[in-house]
């Protein structure tokens, strides 16, 4: 969206810098609905999809006059662990929520983190998307095909670059794709990157031999010729890009990621149902639905207690297919 005053592209960019916002004169008062000095933290480093998803929250909530001067920030480290600590311990804080997904529900895990996202209150499941395989436009893989059989003669020198850690979903992606392949799990060269965007670094520099991450993270890179896409981990082909289904390509895997927002435990069941509030009126509004559809995400909102059920689920699951995978 092309920002039209100086003052909108100063505010925006504090906001990629993650430096608060500048306050009008009244932007303090809580008129009751709007939630004042909210901060968004972000578990990985700028440029990932959890960056993404938070600053396009924010400011499209700002748009919308849902809230004003939304802070977001980063605090990268051990696949989003370090947020989630952060965020279960500021117990009772309801100006705090974390951009989060299946990539730190299994970072938790691989990572044993004594916090787990049952330590925090579940506020609500935003956009599920597809993951791409994608590799540099040098790259001698024109196609799927051509990849994955230099990968089945020799899977340990084609390392694969994902941005999250062992059991999130840029690693469960290549994994389910070598299980179809042929290739043992294990024999894998995965590579993980704190976020999409250290990630893009490596395939670019062709550091390693191919990526999977998820389709809004690049879609940019995509359309502009720097990444060639190979294909896609869904069920369906993304309207706007020449890529193939992993399935219609003969190899057996269906897989989507999802990201959504959590908060720290113990809040009161008024700023508990305010950031719900929050989220269910962006939801609602053109601004979201205009970025849902820029970034290729598709809608999946859930919110509170069923988001809370969907979590309890999505650990199980990753748990389940690490086991199943000898992971």
């Amino acid at each position: 969206m092309r920002l039209r005053t100086p003052l909108a592209l100063l505010g925006a960019a504090l906001l990629v810098l993650g430096a608060p916002p500048l306050l009008s004169a009244g932007s303090d008062a809580d008129d009751g609905t709007k939630i004042p000095r909210l901060r968004f933290m972000v578990p990985n480093t700028p440029g990932g999809g959890y960056d993404v998803t938070a600053r396009t929250a924010a400011k499209d909530a700002e748009d919308a006059g849902l809230n004003n001067g939304i802070e977001v920030f980063n605090m990268p480290g051990a696949g989003g662990t370090v947020g989630l600590a952060r965020i279960a311990e500021d117990k009772g804080n309801g100006k705090l929520a974390m951009s989060m997904g299946l990539g730190v529900v299994g970072a938790a895990r691989s990572n044993h983190s004594p916090k787990t996202l049952a330590d925090t209150t579940p506020i609500a499941r935003l956009t599920e998307e597809q993951d791409v395989v994608v590799v540099a436009k040098d790259s001698p893989y024109k196609t799927i095909d051509d990849l994955i059989g230099a990968w089945k003669k020799n899977p340990g020198k084609l390392p694969v670059g994902g941005g999250s850690s062992p059991g999130g979903p840029d690693h469960l992606a290549p994994m389910l794709m070598a299980r179809a392949a042929g290739i043992a799990p294990k024999e894998v060269n995965y590579i993980p990157f704190d976020g999409g965007g250290e990630l893009l670094a490596s395939i670019l520099g062709n550091k390693v031999a191919f990526g999977v991450s998820g389709v809004g993270e690049y879609l940019d890179q995509i359309k502009s010729g720097e990444l060639r896409l190979l294909a896609v981990t869904g069920s369906k082909r993304v309207p706007g890009l020449d890529g193939p289904t992993l399935m219609e390509s003969g190899y057996d895997v269906d897989f989507t990621n999802w990201r959504g927002i959590v908060a720290p435990p113990g809040l009161d069941e008024d700023e508990r149902e305010k950031l719900i509030n929050l989220f269910e009126e962006l939801h609602k509004s053109p601004e979201w639905k205009k970025s849902l559809e820029t970034n290729g995400w598709s809608d999946a909102f859930l919110t509170g207690e069923e988001f809370g059920e969907f979590l309890d689920k999505e650990d199980k699951r990753v748990v389940s297919v690490l086991k199943e995978l000898g992971l």
